[in-house]
């Protein structure tokens, strides 16, 4: 292992040092993956004086290996699935149905929660900057980018402080930019990377856009 993050924070902050062209853009947004990476994009936000907002998708896990991705959704219903997966680990489309039942729920508590009922800034023409604390299977991300693309904005970019050479290869097709920290061959699991990954909690994920909406509020009044 070649280098580990201290935390989310670090790995936010650096990622936007390689950032730094988009600083005061206003055509950018942060949009983050709840939950683990709202405390990165955080971060890049605050470095970069950009709105943040979350992004939701959940991840379709395989029901005896829930840490398996089958697939994902997004709060747009976009659905993009593993179809590997699911013929490896004979799922039944009854199955696949129950999964994204019990995840839409989820999601949309998410929704709620974080965003409470707020309108969604508008996405067509603006420089996307879509943030997650790191990409295994891809799964969650890809669906957040094909959830993205019919609102028609100027640039997707990924933003991650780790993935693998391949998963960055795939989603590179699929963006107009892709930024990474860390592409280590064998990523089994992304907390391996980190000195400290706790679980990111609601309450972070809420008190992270409060603070990131301040912030862009103050530099409006001195501005």
């Amino acid at each position: 292992m070649d280098r580990q993050f201290a935390d989310r924070r670090e790995a936010g902050k650096l990622l936007a040092s390689k950032l730094h062209a988009y600083q005061d853009c206003a055509e950018a947004i942060v949009l983050a993956l709840p939950r683990g990476g709202v405390p990165v994009a955080f971060e890049i936000a605050t470095r970069l004086h950009l709105p943040l907002d979350v992004w939701i998708v959940r991840k379709l896990g395989v029901p005896y290996h829930k840490e398996l991705a089958m697939g994902a959704i997004a709060s747009s219903g976009e659905r993009v699935m593993n179809w590997d997966v699911v013929r490896l680990s004979h799922i039944s489309p009854e199955t696949i149905e129950r999964v994204v039942k019990e995840e839409t729920e989820e999601l949309q508590r998410r929704d709620q929660l974080y965003r409470q009922g707020k309108p969604w800034p508008s996405l067509t023409d603006q420089i996307i900057i879509l943030v997650d604390d790191g990409v295994a299977t891809g799964a969650s991300m890809q669906a957040a980018i094909a959830s993205l693309k019919p609102h028609q904005p100027k640039e997707i970019i990924v933003a991650v402080p780790l993935a693998s050479p391949d998963i960055c290869t795939k989603i590179e097709a699929e963006v107009d930019q892709v930024v990474c920290l860390l592409q280590p061959e064998s990523l089994d699991a992304i907390g391996r990377w980190y000195l400290n990954f706790s679980q990111t909690s609601d309450q972070e994920v809420r008190d992270c856009l409060a603070e990131s909406a301040k912030q862009l509020k103050s530099l409006s009044l001195i501005g």
